[in-house]
């Protein structure tokens, strides 16, 4: 553990004033609100746009990193812009395909102290900073209609997993989840299968019918048209 990690829960236990909780509390919700209104306001017209997630890590000569680019750029060229984290690896691949197709290519970046940094691919006026990862994730879902997900970690799990129980919840609408890549989403599928809904029931059968896996762009961008073709819905800039 960290100096600065062991302070952080020294923090927790240390005694406050109600007054010292009361201003640390108010300034909070207040940076919080600051936060929910610059979404709001600076992405309220972007267009129907896709959220992709994946890792920060991944290298641009990886093959998730040229498949993500590609992705992104397919959905440009079929009337998606394209949601990002903004920092690097397939956050960046994605804005990288986007601007390439001349797409609309939104970056929210949320400070960290390791791996996250700005890519240049956003398009201008489009780069949103966070404190509040949950405030980051609101604006994830409330302005996407569909959700590409490549390999990535933690925060790519909770990415998909906050989209997974939000449509189970029914909080907002069907929108698809496709995750690429049957090699790296087998094993977490066939532990959702087995563990969650065969031995313990946690889950229903028809819960996983909420995503789709895919191996290829196209494979991902037909998913995704047609599902909407049911609706008779296109999406256009």
């Amino acid at each position: 553990m960290t100096p600065n990690e062991d302070r952080k829960i020294r923090e927790q236990f240390t005694p406050k004033t109600w007054n010292e909780i009361k201003t640390n509390d108010s300034w909070g919700i207040f940076k919080i609100m600051s936060e929910f209104v610059e979404g709001y306001e600076r992405l309220s017209r972007i267009g129907p746009c896709v959220s992709i997630f994946g890792s920060a890590r991944t290298a641009p000569d990886d093959k998730n990193y040229i498949l993500a680019e590609e992705i992104a750029y397919k959905l440009t060229q079929n009337g998606y812009g394209v949601i990002t984290g903004g920092g690097p690896g397939i956050m960046e691949a994605g804005n990288k395909g986007a601007s390439r197709g001349n797409g609309v290519s939104v970056g929210l970046n949320i400070e960290l102290p390791f791996e996250q940094h700005d890519n240049p691919y956003i398009s201008k006026g489009m780069s949103l900073d966070f404190d509040y990862f949950f405030v980051r994730k609101v604006m994830f879902v409330k302005y996407a209609q569909g959700f590409i997900v490549m390999p990535g970690g933690f925060g790519t799990l909770d990415e998909l997993f906050e989209a997974i129980t939000l449509i189970q919840t029914k909080k907002i609408g069907r929108f698809p989840i496709i995750l690429v890549g049957n090699d790296f989403w087998a094993g977490l599928i066939d532990w959702i299968k087995k563990v969650l809904l065969e031995e313990n029931a946690t889950i229903s059968p028809e819960d996983l019918n909420l995503f789709r896996v895919v191996d290829t762009a196209d494979e991902a961008i037909e998913h995704l048209n047609n599902y909407y073709a049911k609706y008779s819905l296109k999406p256009n800039f």
